[in-house]
């Protein structure tokens, strides 16, 4: 799914932006709310200034991440032409959703439509089932931990699948 916007910066014509691209409108409300990484005071820093790479922009970091959820994919699946180390947008994710960036992106959003549409917070309802799908059984097969049992197998010609050496007999009977 693709949406159309029209770029101002790009003289008024209309481009298209992919579902997890992250436009100039929606990153400036976005922005403002992506927690900003904090040094641990106690900590002693040896890296020189300007050593290592440049950390990654955050715009970059959020538009992986609503890649992956827009998706679907796994993390090691991202594009790393585009995005970059998928480890590393994965430890950003983690750091974000601890800092509580995602709840806030929600309750945002929340508020900005009720602002806009409006919500019946006097009424709600949920909806769920909790019985099992009635043509699971048919698409996946029986359940693996219930092959091979014994009351599934065809019983032996002879009732037991071994026979004692000596003749049975009755506790009744002397030896």
């Amino acid at each position: 799914m693709a949406a159309i916007i029209i770029n101002p910066y790009d003289g008024g014509h209309m481009s298209k932006i992919q579902s997890w691209e992250v436009s100039d409108a929606f990153w400036q409300r976005v922005e403002p709310l992506i927690p900003v990484p904090e040094r641990d005071p106690g900590k002693a820093y040896k890296r020189k200034s300007g050593g290592g790479r440049k950390p990654m922009p955050s715009r970059r970091t959020f538009e992986a991440i609503m890649y992956v959820l827009r998706t679907g994919c796994q993390w090691k699946a991202l594009p790393k032409e585009r995005f970059g180390s998928a480890s590393a947008i994965h430890t950003h994710f983690m750091n974000w959703m601890r800092a509580g960036f995602f709840v806030a992106l929600w309750r945002s959003g929340l508020a900005e439509y009720d602002e806009m549409e409006g919500i019946a917070w006097s009424w709600q309802s949920i909806d769920g089932a909790m019985v099992k799908a009635p043509l699971a059984q048919e698409a996946v097969g029986r359940n693996p931990t219930d092959r091979g049992k014994k009351r599934n197998q065809t019983p032996f010609a002879g009732g037991r699948p071994w026979c004692p050496v000596i003749p049975r007999r009755d506790r009744s009977q002397s030896a």
